[in-house]
């Protein structure tokens, strides 16, 4: 194999490639970067084996050929040299990689590339395409809410359906809840069971995809692919019982009040400075203000107070700091409201006017 292309084109795919990658044994194929050299175009594969990535680039073939690489070392050393056109000459089970215009030369120690995994192939079952836009939003309202805790596994990655004529997506760790709905389209979307996507490969499309085009995504009983671009990703489905979200979202909330979206950004960053280790804050609302307040023992307090539109009485509420400013952050409009009808039961984070999408979170104690 011998090839040669621009450094910044190849640097972009190998850091992708670089992200699925989860083993760092030199000596294991599953730390390794597939390379197919062939027809003026380089393919690039990597996985871990539940999470897949596939992408094709223009090079300058010289001699075709196939051979896979360490992708720690490969990426550092991509990394380490400057701009311009390199060559890639493959020699036995070495390959050798060098800037054509610098007396600079690197050999890396490659593996065959008949021991790199297969990929699954979707058979169309159900796919569609929808406007990546629309896609990256649903994950960016949804992905922060997802469970950590792998005893619970069924909540470690975000669910997917249709119902009706709305694509939903949920997720949730058990103490808050976000939901997004889009809609289906033009009818040709075909009815599908929810399923649960795991983080890692929604992560990648939100960091790596655009705004322009469409993702077209298709799903079998245990994988679901998505390609954009010249991107093609597919992954293992986590298998398990998802909780009924429904039974969560509260039917009706007779209180409310709104307020600022950055107002509380900027207060919930300036109290966290003494928020103890529960990561309560509580919010006092009385007509007009609202006191964003935090406490750490014997230590401090903090209190910042910003405008309300409130005109009820004076009501306390704690919340988990990190569980309020998360769903704030990846909002993005001028004004969100906040729903209740008890302190102590479940408030609903809805922007101001309402949308497609809110966030449903289970108070603290109040002390």
């Amino acid at each position: 194999m011998n090839f040669t292309c621009e450094r910044s084109i190849l640097l972009k795919e190998i850091s992708i490639a670089q992200e699925i990658i989860s083993s760092k044994n030199a000596i294991s194929i599953l730390s390794n970067i597939y390379l197919e050299a062939e027809n003026d175009t380089l393919t690039i594969k990597s996985t871990d084996i539940k999470v897949n990535f596939l992408t094709k680039v223009p090079v300058n073939v010289l001699e075709e050929g196939t051979t896979t690489v360490f992708g720690d070392k490969f990426l550092g050393i991509l990394n380490s040299i400057p701009d311009g056109e390199l060559e890639f000459v493959q020699k036995e089970s070495k390959i050798i990689i060098q800037p054509v215009n610098k007396k600079i030369k690197f050999q890396l120690k490659s593996i065959a590339s008949d021991k790199f995994p297969e990929f699954p192939v979707p058979n169309n079952d159900i796919s569609f395409e929808m406007p990546i836009k629309d896609f990256k939003n649903m994950i960016l309202q949804t992905i922060f809410a997802v469970s950590d805790d792998e005893t619970r596994y069924f909540m470690n990655g975000v669910f997917f359906e249709k119902q009706e004529e709305k694509l939903v997506m949920v997720g949730t760790d058990g103490r808050r809840l976000a939901y997004i709905q889009k809609e289906a389209g033009n009818g040709d979307i075909r009815d599908f069971e929810g399923i649960i996507i795991p983080t890692k490969i929604l992560g990648i499309i939100l960091r790596r995809a655009g705004d322009e085009g469409l993702i077209a995504l298709s799903i079998t009983d245990k994988v679901i692919f998505a390609t954009f671009g010249s991107y093609q990703l597919s992954s293992v489905l986590i298998e398990g019982q998802f909780p009924n979200y429904r039974r969560v979202i509260p039917d009706s909330q007779t209180n409310s009040f709104s307020m600022k979206r950055l107002d509380m950004l900027d207060a919930l960053r300036r109290v966290s400075v003494l928020v103890e280790k529960s990561r309560r804050v509580y919010l006092k609302v009385v007509p007009g203000t609202i006191s964003v307040s935090s406490e750490e023992g014997e230590i401090g307090t903090a209190t910042e107070d910003i405008p309300a539109n409130y005109e009820g009485e004076e009501v306390s509420i704690a919340l988990n700091y990190r569980y309020i400013e998360e769903p704030f952050k990846a909002m993005t409009g001028e004004e969100v409201g906040i729903h209740f009808s008890e302190t102590n039961r479940a408030i609903t984070i809805k922007p101001v006017p309402e949308e497609s999408y809110f966030h449903v979170i289970m108070p603290m104690q109040i002390d």
